[in-house]
């Protein structure tokens, strides 16, 4: 199911004497994070604007608007932001983690239900999707021979297991 806030990273601390904070970004870019003018604070996702920032040592450290002192800045300390889905646009066949986990995984060929999605690894040359279902657990790499389809709207991911993967 499509979540309309998608956690961007966490305040770790205060950085300088002008307010700023630094960031923990939940990307492996934190580059992407800089590009945002404005990102949501807490569970009520509150707008807050992003009057600048900067990746640093795989960090972002960022002005927050109205927080201009070190003093303020504390206050937002382990506070998670977040993104509104719309304003990060996507590649075709791209998709975020939040929107995979808990996503029904069908065969193409006999519609068994293998179970949920339940984790991705990163693993470098392609993702790995945990699936957890009927007491087992199956490791499906994320590559176009396996992965037929995915509705992220109808909350279901269509697979053709290679021969072998599973015995």
């Amino acid at each position: 199911m499509k979540k309309q806030y998608l956690e961007a990273g966490k305040i770790v601390t205060t950085h300088g004497i002008r307010g700023e904070v630094k960031i923990m970004p939940y990307t492996d870019y934190p580059e992407l994070l800089c590009e945002f003018d404005r990102l949501f604070i807490g569970k009520s996702h509150e707008e807050i604007v992003v009057e600048r920032s900067r990746a640093f040592k795989g960090m972002v450290i960022a002005k927050l608007e109205g927080y201009d002192t070190p003093e303020d800045a504390a206050k937002l300390r382990n506070k998670i932001l977040y993104m509104h889905r719309d304003d990060l646009e996507l590649d075709e066949d791209t998709y975020f983690i939040q929107d995979l986990i808990g996503m029904e995984v069908h065969d193409a060929d006999t519609d068994f239900v293998y179970g949920k999605i339940a984790d991705v690894m990163q693993t470098g040359a392609n993702d790995v999707y945990v699936i957890n279902g009927a007491g087992r657990e199956y490791l499906i790499p994320a590559i176009p021979e396996v992965v037929i389809s995915t509705d992220i709207d109808g909350n279901i991911m269509t697979i053709r297991p290679l021969e072998g993967l599973f015995e």
